[in-house]
């Protein structure tokens, strides 16, 4: 597991997610831990590179 921080799409806070290390694309929802809306996410992992992740709000 690798420690992302992200920042939220809705209240701008910086959040710290957890991401699964297994190569390739992952999308999912997660709400965020300060104002609890959901953040889709979509994780990118390549070997040797660092995790990718970008986040949007249900409405972007």
């Amino acid at each position: 597991m690798t420690n992302v921080l992200i920042d939220c799409p809705y209240c701008g806070e910086s959040v710290e997610i957890v991401v699964e290390e297994h190569v390739g694309e992952q999308s999912y929802v997660e709400d965020c831990q300060v104002c609890c809306r959901p953040i889709n996410m979509k994780v990118l992992l390549v070997p040797g590179e660092e995790v990718e992740v970008e986040v949007q709000g249900e409405d972007d």
